[in-house]
């Protein structure tokens, strides 16, 4: 039996997420997605639903590890601010629901799934369409880049994750 490995691209707006099950050095979708909160919502309101969606797909995937993109410093404050609540949200998400979360930069994302650092976008969704097997770039890029996530994790973490189980487990 794989694991399931979750992978979230962080926002407030859009939270994009994707399962998928990692077994034998290979990767199967599960699902795909993204949590969305409206323009007009108080923000508090935003966070309540990212909340609420994540934690449901928690008990529905229930997935072994949460892969999580670290943050990095954006031009804007005030969306590094609210992206950072939102990214807090989400890691309280995962702990209530009993899940270790592992998190990657863009350039470990990058480098694991095209393998290079400093590949565009485009080759990245591309390559994580082929690695999935799906016949098209996951929409919207958000869900594409939580898959891009997942696979990081399952080629980067996935023993710490299978250690970690069994020692929980006996």
């Amino acid at each position: 039996m794989g694991l399931v490995i979750f992978g979230i691209d962080p926002g407030f707006a859009i939270v994009g997420w994707g399962a998928v099950r990692y077994e034998r050095a290979r990767f199967a979708p599960l699902a795909y997605g993204a949590v969305t909160t409206p323009a007009g919502m108080d923000f508090s309101g935003r966070l309540a639903r990212i909340y609420d969606e994540l934690a449901l797909l928690f008990v529905k995937y229930k997935p072994d590890a949460v892969s999580i993109e670290k943050l990095f410093f954006q031009s804007n404050q005030k969306t590094v601010i609210e992206v950072s609540e939102a990214r807090g949200v989400i890691l309280l998400a995962a702990k209530k629901a009993g899940l270790e979360v592992y998190e990657y930069t863009p350039l470990q994302v990058k480098s694991c799934v095209t393998g290079y650092g400093m590949a565009e976008k485009p080759q990245v969704m591309e390559m994580t369409r082929r690695l999935l097997g799906l016949e098209k770039v996951p929409r919207p890029d958000d869900a594409a880049d939580a898959l891009a996530l997942a696979i990081t994790h399952g080629q980067t973490g996935a023993a710490r994750t299978r250690r970690k189980l069994k020692i929980e487990n006996g």
